[in-house]
């Protein structure tokens, strides 16, 4: 298993449970912790064993923003800028991941931090989290998370985000539609377990098939892409994990892989 030195990687049935692990600054995004997140949905990107990931924060933080303080010295240093590009890969590695990526959110999930929840496909909150977009109060945009931002809570609450940068609350967020559910701190494992067991019903194939399905169809016109809806439904009904779930429906007893 590969050891990462920002992340705390750990694999449990059909789960894989990836902490960011920097608690001493709050789990703030460095380099390395951008490279290593993208190593991470690399490997998994094939692994169909793998069929949810969550993301978590060590130290009771999500994720507090960029490390300001890596960055202020690169400058200072007249380093080249090398943390745009692969933030911009590690964005779309998570968010076009196969797996059911959920989010655990708890302390704070602030910049990019609230970027890696944007990207999630299910972002479960403590309701007194922190959220919010504080870059124009450090004098800079959040440039790279600002197309999922807008895409997730559409562009009215956008702009009141990212134009004053204040922070809210996880009740607050669940109400702009930022996570699915806030609830008490002493319930978001409980409330993950029960997630993870709805997972657990669905076919790895049809997970995976589903999440290209949705990056296929959410900005096309109808007509483009009514060949690859029909064509995608067929193959999944004539595929072997297919022939199971109808069968399993049938017999009224679990697909193979809900056991």
């Amino acid at each position: 298993m590969t050891v990462y030195n920002t992340l705390d990687v750990r694999y449990e049935s059909f789960i894989a449970y990836v902490t960011l692990n920097r608690p001493e600054v709050k789990n703030a995004m460095n380099n390395q912790m951008v490279l290593d997140l993208i190593a991470v949905f690399d490997e998994l990107r094939d692994n169909r064993a793998v069929r949810a990931v969550v993301l978590s924060g060590a130290g009771g933080t999500f994720c507090a923003g960029g490390d300001i303080k890596e960055m202020a010295a690169a400058f200072q240093s007249n380093e080249p800028d090398n943390f745009a590009a692969p933030l911009d890969t590690m964005l779309r590695c998570i968010n076009e991941a196969p797996q059911v990526v959920i989010a655990r959110v708890d302390g704070a999930a602030l910049g990019g931090g609230f970027g890696i929840v944007c990207v999630s496909d299910i972002a479960i909150a403590d309701r007194e989290a922190k959220m919010g977009l504080p870059e124009v109060r450090l004098g800079l945009v959040p440039a790279l998370i600002s197309p999922y931002v807008i895409q997730r809570i559409g562009l009215t609450r956008a702009r009141e985000l990212m134009l004053t940068g204040r922070r809210f609350t996880g009740d607050v967020a669940q109400s702009m539609g930022i996570v699915s559910e806030a609830v008490e701190s002493t319930a978001l494992d409980a409330r993950l377990a029960e997630i993870l067991n709805e997972i657990r019903q669905c076919s790895p194939n049809a997970l995976a098939a589903c999440k290209r399905l949705i990056f296929a169809v959410k900005d096309a016109p109808l007509d483009d892409t009514v060949d690859y809806r029909a064509r995608l439904l067929s193959e999944l009904r004539r595929s072997d994990e297919g022939q199971e779930g109808m069968l399993a429906f049938a017999m009224k007893r679990p697909p193979r892989w809900a056991e």
